[in-house]
């Protein structure tokens, strides 16, 4: 038995067909950032808690530092201000250096360029059709 359909009722059915084909894979994508954007937000949540850690860590160590100098026959004040020397020597030299990477830093240079390079192709297109 031989169902004989009209070429509009197989365009019709093959255009909602179509259509639930990209709403499914429209949905697929969602889901998969949303998955993505949830891992991602876990990991940078852990992030951020080590490096609190860490900065106490590292607080903890130059305390250590100032005490075992203090220990090696310095005043208190001497033993903490050669570890805050040490410190602004540090800060000093890494402002030194990203100074140095931002005045680098070129900004989009070629992304620009590509955008009015379609904008002209779109023009001369919608131009030459017209």
């Amino acid at each position: 038995m031989v169902v004989k359909q009209s070429l509009g009722t197989l365009v019709t059915g093959v255009t909602e067909d179509l259509s639930a084909v990209i709403r499914g894979e429209i949905e697929l994508a969602k889901t998969e950032i949303r998955e993505s954007a949830q891992a991602a937000s876990k990991g940078a949540g852990l992030l951020v808690v080590a490096a609190g850690v860490a900065f106490f860590a590292v607080l903890f160590l130059l305390v250590t530092a100032a005490w075992v100098l203090v220990q090696l026959g310095l005043p208190y004040w001497a033993g903490f201000f050669i570890v805050a020397l040490v410190l602004i020597a540090t800060a000093v030299a890494l402002a030194v250096l990203g100074r140095k990477q931002l005045e680098n830093a070129k900004g989009l240079e070629r992304s620009p360029a590509s955008l009015a390079k379609t904008r002209e192709l779109l023009s001369r297109t919608t131009t030459e059709s017209a």
